[in-house]
């Protein structure tokens, strides 16, 4: 078989929402590596909240996708860290910040620092943002580029953000809604597909050779981009819809099943 490049989720696909790696699927994607297909991690999360999970599953070299295609890290076991970051594609948070801020100013925000942390207008619950917190002025919040905003509401749900989405409408960036109370904000036209497409490029891998594996809203564009496109089990119906296929649940070994065929 030829080399493929293998995007894969973390959060619901190979992890479970408690943070465990399920034994089989660590061994599918153990074996789809050795049988010498390229492993990318895609991930809404931060750099430092990516590194744990690429420790997790051994890969040490390669490529991983962080903040939903705004940083993209070269895996290298030379650098001090494993890794350097190979691309960082920034925006101006200010207009969208202010703007959703204004229409819901009880929620929380984040700023990110790549590879470092956040600046934050108020702390963050303990364990939900990985990585340096530094309370800010929301005037600094907005005083230089960044990768990714992030909103979160500890007491609210994945559909208040849709209908404030909708209500407000964003300019200039691109977004996405978690399936817990959460929406991230990235550079506009940035996703995971963008990033795994140059990843793809840079890899010389060909298009019908991509998979890809996700079980959330910003996973949509990367099952797009994918020849075969794999929604975890669970998914909301827009990810079911742009996959080819379906599969079972993080905790049915779904995304080993999925594998086989690359065994």
């Amino acid at each position: 078989m030829e080399p493929h490049l293998v995007a894969l989720d973390v959060d619901g696909t190979i992890l479970t929402h408690d943070g465990r790696l399920p034994e089989a699927t660590g061994e599918a994607i153990r074996a789809v590596a050795d049988a010498g297909h390229h492993i990318v991690i895609a991930t809404g999360r931060s750099v430092l909240a990516t590194t744990p999970v690429l420790q997790m599953l051994d890969l040490s070299h390669g490529w991983a996708v962080c903040s939903n295609g705004a940083v993209t890290l070269a895996l290298d076991p030379a650098e001090p860290q494993g890794y350097r970051i190979e691309d960082k594609v920034t925006f101006d948070p200010g207009p969208a910040l202010t703007l959703v801020l204004e229409h819901a100013p009880h929620i929380l925000v984040a700023v990110e620092d790549a590879g470092v942390g956040f600046k934050v207008a108020r702390p963050y619950p303990e364990g939900v943002l990985q990585g340096e917190q530094v309370v800010v002025p929301v005037e600094e919040l907005v005083s230089q580029p960044t990768t990714r905003v992030t909103f979160h509401d500890p007491n609210g749900a994945s559909e208040d953000f849709l209908e404030l989405v909708e209500q407000i409408g964003l300019h200039g960036v691109s977004y996405a809604v978690g399936y817990t109370a959460w929406l991230d904000l990235a550079p506009e036209g940035v996703s995971k597909g963008s990033a795994l497409e140059i990843v793809r490029r840079r890899l010389r891998i060909e298009p019908a050779h991509t998979f890809a594996a996700g079980d959330q809203r910003n996973d949509l564009e990367m099952l797009r981009w994918a020849a075969r496109g794999v929604a975890m089990g669970g998914a909301p119906a827009e990810v079911v819809a742009a996959a080819d296929e379906t599969t079972g649940t993080v905790d049915e070994d779904g995304l080993a099943h999925a594998l086989r065929p690359l065994i």
